[in-house]
This record gives structure tokens, C-alpha cells and sequence, in this order.
């Protein structure tokens, strides 16, 4: 596979998958890089969920690009990417609680 080995792929994936997970709740900035006008004091929830969801489909995207470059890609069915789904809304549970839980002074 070259300079990195199937589990430094794995590790490196989940901890994207962290990072990508919390991100709509850390900022107010559509996908950490655009801050349109009409958005100046917060981004609604639908939009944070919209973006969770595109982010959830990148890192879906990275991690057959990871499974292309290792060997064979398996084919997978609806609970593959329900489980994945799920697990990648769990692990945007600390941003949430961030974002609408603590209780800022």
C-alpha cells in the first residue's frame, strides 16, 4: 500500500470521522470554510443536520478511496451505511452538547 499500513488507515479514518462529526457544531461557518451574510449570528439546526449528513458522505467517499487503495472494495447494503450513519451521529454527540447543552456564562 506504500507509506501507510490498513490500520494506520482505519485509525486515521475514525479520527477524521471524529473531527468531520463535530465540526457543524463547533462553528458557524458552513463546512468550516464559508460564512454566507444571511447567517451573521448562528446556522439553524437543519442546516447543521444538512451539513453533518454531506460530511458523513465525504468520509464515506474517503474511506472506499481507503478500502480502493488497500485491496478489494466490498459491496455493502443498506445496514452497512445505517450502522455507519449511526456510529457517525454518536461521535457528533460531544459537538452537540457543545453547541446547545452547556450552558455559557
Amino acid at each position: 500500500m506504500g507509506a501507510i499500513n490498513q490500520t494506520a488507515a482505519v485509525w486515521l479514518l475514525i479520527l477524521l470521522a471524529f473531527v468531520a462529526a463535530n465540526l457543524p457544531f463547533i462553528n458557524n461557518r458552513v463546512f468550516a470554510v464559508w460564512q454566507p451574510k444571511s447567517l451573521i449570528s448562528s446556522k439553524a439546526f437543519w442546516l447543521r443536520a444538512l451539513e453533518l449528513f454531506a460530511l458523513y458522505l465525504l468520509i464515506g467517499a474517503l474511506g472506499i478511496a481507503f478500502e480502493r487503495w488497500i485491496g478489494n472494495v466490498f459491496a455493502q447494503r443498506w445496514e452497512f451505511y445505517a450502522i455507519t450513519f449511526s456510529l457517525f451521529v454518536v461521535m457528533a454527540f460531544p459537538g452537540f452538547v457543545y453547541r446547545y447543552l452547556l450552558r455559557r456564562a
